[in-house]
């Protein structure tokens, strides 16, 4: 009797992997997914492929990523946006439940800034004089619904004073207007306000993060904790799959982002970037996606960001 010979499972991966970039060439999370493309072909003998898909605040990307086969041959970079668009009723698919991580790689906090001439030295002094000069401070931000939104709508909130809120493009431009004197404050990423600080035209009052950053330009920089306020946000980017990957797939990939992740080049240029290197696995990730979600879902409604959005679309 004959044996029957079975044919082989491919051996994965057996060719390229696509990355989806749910945001433009150029961007953080482009330049990330770069950092991983030098390195991952060592790893898993394969290339991969980065394709942008920019638009709706990482949507479009999301989307993509989630009507992929869960076959590990596209992954993508993930950001708290993955989070944000389903509050804000901006996306087709319940991220949390139609995606999982493979890694997170780094989180970046917010910086409240100002004008270096300005009085203040602390965060309490600008609450102070919020409190006795209402409707006299406007505090800029990169986009209605955006991470700097919810630190700056956070931050309103302890200076009972309503301070007025003023949506740019990006961190370039809120950084252009503050030092145009058009807004008295502004929080952006610390890697836009870095060389401003260090040129004496803009000074830091407080980080959003749970700790000082390690960057020698911030680590004078006290958190809003330190400073008897309960603002603790952070932003982050990782990489994530369809659901359902096969666990062995799934292992395998997220052994390899893991080494790449490891390796003091890879560290070094996140830093330079201006992120703080922050890695987690995927059951580390998904517990900080599913904690994310219930702060950000009270956060965006106790701060009125969520009615601001529904009447923006009526």
């Amino acid at each position: 009797m004959k044996t029957v010979k079975m044919p082989e499972t491919p051996k994965y991966p057996d060719r390229p992997i696509t990355m989806i970039v749910p945001f433009s060439a150029g961007s953080g999370p482009d330049l990330i997914a770069r950092l991983l493309e030098r390195s991952i072909q060592q790893q898993l003998g394969q290339p991969i492929v980065i394709v942008n898909k920019p638009g709706g605040a990482g949507t479009l990307g999301f989307n993509e990523l989630v009507g992929a086969n869960p076959d590990g041959y596209t992954i993508g970079i993930s950001s708290v946006e993955l989070i944000l668009n389903p509050l804000y009723g901006s996306s087709k698919y319940n991220y949390l439940t139609a995606l999982e991580p493979l890694a997170q790689a780094t989180s970046s906090t917010s910086v409240l800034v100002i004008q270096a001439n300005q009085p203040w030295q602390d965060a309490k002094a600008i609450i102070e004089y919020g409190k006795l000069n209402p409707g006299k401070l406007k505090f800029g931000h990169q986009g209605i619904g955006s991470f700097s939104h919810i630190v700056g709508e956070t931050f309103s909130l302890f200076t009972e004073s309503e301070l007025e809120q003023v949506p740019f493009r990006g961190g370039g431009e809120t950084v252009a207007a503050l030092l145009g004197g058009h807004i008295q404050i502004a929080f952006v990423s610390p890697a836009m306000a870095k060389e401003h600080i260090k040129n004496g035209t803009l000074r830091a009052l407080a980080v959003s993060d749970i700790k000082r950053l390690n960057d020698p330009v911030f680590a004078q920089v006290p958190t809003f904790k330190e400073q008897g306020l309960d603002i603790v946000f952070n932003s982050w980017f990782g990489v994530a799959s369809p659901k359902e990957l096969p666990p062995e797939i799934k292992n395998k990939l997220a052994e390899s982002l893991k080494n790449i992740m490891a390796t003091p080049s890879f560290q070094k240029s996140i830093e330079d970037m201006g992120y703080q290197v922050d890695y987690s696995g995927p059951k580390e990730a998904a517990k900080k996606w599913q904690d994310d979600s219930q702060k950000l879902t009270k956060t965006v409604k106790d701060t009125g960001i969520l009615e601001l959005i529904k009447s923006q679309k009526q």
